[in-house]
């Protein structure tokens, strides 16, 4: 089982060699009825999600989504990491900021979401407090042999 880990007074960045990603690898989710390009930029890759969105497709039950898979890579084996900032306005809560998919014991193996200000692991552990209305850094490290995720 995945165990989430938590703080390191290290820049968890050290040691990490770049992966080269092309538009290839990525398959953007967004509301079915909106343009592309009034929700994700490149280069930045912004997203940016609202509450009466529609889902990605018609016929989903899924709430709503921008969203990012990033493919091309075997993520069953070794360690990898992704690193990304955030921005929740207030008001926001129950918003997953990142997730990874293929869980032992469920679909995923880890979520981050925010309620009211707060991040936390699923909606339980507290990981950081007061984050509405401000960019915050979001670095994961999935340790697929050892069966562990570090978050910071």
């Amino acid at each position: 089982m995945w165990e989430p880990l938590h703080l390191c007074g290290a820049d968890p960045t050290d040691g990490f060699a770049r992966v080269p990603l092309t538009e290839e690898n990525f398959v953007l989710q967004k509301p079915y009825d909106v343009p592309l390009q009034d929700r994700y930029k490149n280069g930045l890759r912004r997203f940016w999600v609202y509450n009466n969105d529609k889902p990605f497709k018609p016929d989903s039950p899924t709430r709503p989504r921008t969203e990012v898979l990033i493919t091309g890579y075997d993520y069953t084996s070794g360690v990898w990491q992704f690193e990304g900032y955030a921005f929740v306005p207030k008001g926001t809560s129950g918003a997953t900021i990142v997730q990874i998919l293929g869980g032992a014991q469920s679909a995923t193996t880890l979520q981050l979401r925010i309620y009211n200000g707060d991040i936390r692991y699923y909606s339980s552990k507290l990981v950081a407090t007061d984050l509405y209305d401000k960019w915050f850094r979001v670095n994961i490290i999935p340790d697929v042999g050892n069966g562990k995720v570090s978050f910071y």
